[in-house]
């Protein structure tokens, strides 16, 4: 038996209408907290009345886009000011990821830049961080499981990870029933992300038989529940979705990822582009390039594969473009970068988990195929 360690949230509740229990999850946390939500979600809105109802103090951080160092900085400034000790993040995977970032460094000293992979040093965090309650309004990324926040670097044009373990949420808090009515566009891209994310925790060199049982069940049920939310509104697809998000999040925090992620975090922070729209859209490219490997390798694609045209009866590329995911030549990507954007995803985290070492000229045959 392989040895393997597995992390996860202090603590998960999922279900419907569990998101009404938030006040009661914060009592005993911290008095004072910093409320970082989207400026579109209704029950962050809400829940700022809630939480101060239960006699809590709340500091409202309304998140706008993806984090970066701007934000990260005024999110750690707001929180100071507010003299915060616990963090409550509402909203999709960049607002949990900004709330992540503002938990981790409110208590820390000096420089945080040296903490960030790629561009700085890695390092673990000075202090430990914040209390943090996480609630997921969209279903993708699952940050609420994670251990790492996602930052945009655009002096460097990348986007990198602050990660320590210590980063994981004391309570990951998922009701599906904050994704009810999301739009396809928000709908889509981190389904998408989620997808991914199963897929290449089970490919992954770091792939465990813990992390092997969360995501094989949940591979197939994806891309059936975003089919049939692209034809109409249905809550059993949304439970879907949210499971598999939250699935994944422990998958990729506990077996890595791949190579997909390695040319998304990249690409985004190049072309600004939506990274579930990039995961998904380099996923049968980077598929078909670890599957000729051969051997186990080719085997746990073969299996991905059948999985996936057992479920929709058509290949993952054939059903991005019906679905309206755009290529990446149509997100911006110009072919004479695809070589420099290679070289710098081999640099990646997320490229240490691919199963396959893959060449920059195999990297950048991959986002020829995507384009």
């Amino acid at each position: 038996m392989t040895d393997f360690d597995f992390a996860a949230p202090g603590r998960v509740l999922f279900g419907r209408g569990r998101a009404a229990m938030l006040p009661g999850l914060c009592q005993g946390l911290g008095a004072r907290a910093l409320l970082v939500r989207g400026k579109s979600s209704t029950f962050g809105r809400d829940a700022a009345a809630m939480l101060r109802d239960s006699g809590l103090g709340v500091s409202e951080l309304i998140a706008s886009g993806e984090p970066d160092i701007a934000s990260v900085e005024g999110a750690v400034a707001a929180g100071r000011a507010a003299e915060a000790d616990l963090v409550v993040a509402i909203g999709g995977g960049s607002v949990i990821d900004l709330g992540k970032a503002a938990a981790a460094l409110i208590p820390s000293d000096g420089d945080w830049m040296r903490h960030l992979e790629v561009v700085g040093q890695g390092a673990p965090l000075d202090a430990a961080p914040l209390p943090l309650v996480a609630l997921p309004t969209t279903s993708g990324t699952g940050a609420e499981a994670t251990r790492n926040a996602v930052i945009g670097v655009p002096e460097a044009g990348r986007k990198v990870s602050l990660r320590d373990a210590r980063m994981l949420p004391d309570i990951a808090l998922v009701d599906p029933a904050l994704t009810d009515g999301s739009p396809w566009s928000v709908t889509l891209g981190p389904g998408l992300d989620a997808f991914v994310q199963l897929v290449e925790a089970w490919l992954s060199t770091k792939a465990t038989p813990w992390t092997d049982g969360l995501v094989a069940p949940l591979i197939p049920t994806v891309l059936p529940a975003l089919e049939m939310l692209r034809q109409r509104e249905d809550p059993a697809a949304r439970d879907a979705m949210a499971l598999a998000s939250l699935s994944s999040g422990m998958a990729l925090a506990n077996g890595g990822l791949g190579a997909a992620h390695g040319l998304a975090g990249v690409l985004g922070g190049r072309l600004g582009a939506p990274h579930g729209a990039l995961c998904g859209r380099l996923m049968g490219p980077v598929l078909r390039a670890n599957r000729a490997a051969g051997g186990e390798v080719a085997g746990r694609v073969a299996q991905v594969e059948a999985w996936v045209e057992g479920a929709l009866s058509k290949k993952l590329d054939d059903w991005a473009d019906d679905a309206g995911l755009p290529r990446l030549s149509v997100m911006g990507l110009r072919t004479a970068d695809r070589d420099e954007i290679a070289r710098a995803a081999q640099a990646s985290s997320s490229m240490k988990g691919n199963p396959v070492v893959l060449s920059v000229g195999a990297l950048a045959a991959i986002l020829g195929e995507a384009s």
